[in-house]
């Protein structure tokens, strides 16, 4: 495992975010493009949990997400961060949420 100094670490800036839309990519099978709003600004996420969650289950969730990754087009869709989830072998992606409310926007530490 290759370590990353705390400098390198503190340059990533987690927020939370809440989705406000989810729609299923045409053509693909795990693939979501997601509304998520950040406090100060909406972003679009490209993300691979289309096998594990329904648009029912995120609309509305908090989640984390890196917001100052580079922007990569996905399917023809400009992906504007990455929410974090775990890779889990058994179950597939678990998705990372804070477990109280917290105010969208918020800095992740």
């Amino acid at each position: 495992m290759e370590k990353i100094s705390l400098n390198d670490f503190q340059k990533i800036d987690l927020r939370v975010g809440k989705i406000i839309s989810c729609e299923k990519i045409e053509g693909t099978d795990k693939l979501y493009k997601l509304l998520v709003d950040l406090g100060d600004e909406k972003r679009t996420i490209v993300s691979g949990i289309a096998d594990k969650y329904t648009p029912e289950d995120l609309n509305g969730q908090l989640i984390v997400v890196i917001v100052n990754l580079e922007e990569k087009v996905i399917k023809g869709i400009k992906s504007e961060g990455m929410l974090l989830a775990v890779d889990d072998p058994e179950n597939g992606p678990v998705l990372i949420v804070p477990l109280s409310q917290v105010k969208v926007g918020s800095k992740v530490r």
